[in-house]
């Protein structure tokens, strides 16, 4: 009797078993928490608040309502849905990583954001809520590590209500060849320095770099948001395709 074959995925531009990627992606975001918030603001040259700005912008959030921030990180979207559902809606910010997830509280309430925001650890793939429970789910920055994304996006149609919408903030591939060049050079080369300068750590952002290689394109995320029930698909492309917010609804 032989041996089963493992099932593999990648891990940036490795080749792993599928079982050993939640616990790899885990080490990069333990490794990175603590300066998380400034590295986006460096690595994007503060224009990640712009892209973050139009998803709300996009998401038809109202007072009342109930608001799914996964792999909320440190929770730059949960603070502006807090505001926006006020005292009778709700936020959750959820994500796997406990190091981010404790980043996230604790700027959160030291920004005086408490009684409407809820926190909870959770992977993607098998969230913890009940069926249509969300009339909005936002996931910013996070799909590409989810080891199964189409287990993932099954999983959040499911929790989400009939009218509700889910919006995918990623990055993604650029229009333009040259800035698609002018792109791979910063990532590979400038940004791992970066890392090390700031955090310490380089490998974690030649792995994140890596991972937004391998992470689906515009039209591939489309199409598997389409298999997995969303209707009306739909996304926007921001600063030239480096990043794209898709947007689904469920009917």
């Amino acid at each position: 009797m032989t041996d089963q074959i493992p099932e593999t995925t990648h891990f940036g531009f490795r080749t792993i078993a599928k079982d050993e990627k939640e616990s790899m992606v885990a080490e990069v975001f333990h490794s990175v928490a603590s300066k998380y918030d400034l590295m986006n603001d460096l690595m994007s040259f503060g224009i990640h608040r712009i892209w973050k700005r139009f998803t709300i912008d996009c998401s038809g959030v109202r007072r009342g309502q109930k608001v799914l921030d996964l792999a909320g990180g440190t929770g730059d979207l949960t603070a502006k849905f807090s505001r926006l559902v006020g005292e009778t809606g709700s936020v959750i910010l959820a994500d796997i990583n406990d190091s981010m997830l404790k980043m996230g509280r604790e700027k959160l309430r030291d920004s005086g954001i408490v009684g409407n925001v809820r926190y909870v650890q959770a992977n993607a793939e098998e969230l913890p809520f009940p069926d249509n429970y969300f009339d909005c789910i936002t996931i910013s920055f996070g799909l590409r590590n989810v080891t199964d994304k189409d287990k993932a996006l099954r999983s959040m149609f499911r929790v989400l209500k009939p009218g509700g919408r889910l919006l995918v903030l990623e990055f993604s591939k650029p229009l333009l060849d040259p800035l698609n060049k002018a792109y791979d050079t910063y990532s590979f080369h400038i940004l791992p320095k970066i890392g090390e300068l700031v955090a310490n750590d380089s490998e974690s952002y030649r792995y994140l770099a890596e991972s937004i290689r391998m992470h689906p394109d515009q039209e591939t995320l489309k199409e598997m948001m389409s298999d997995a029930g969303f209707d009306s698909v739909s996304y926007y492309n921001l600063t030239g395709g480096i990043v794209a917010l898709h947007r689904g609804f469920k009917f």
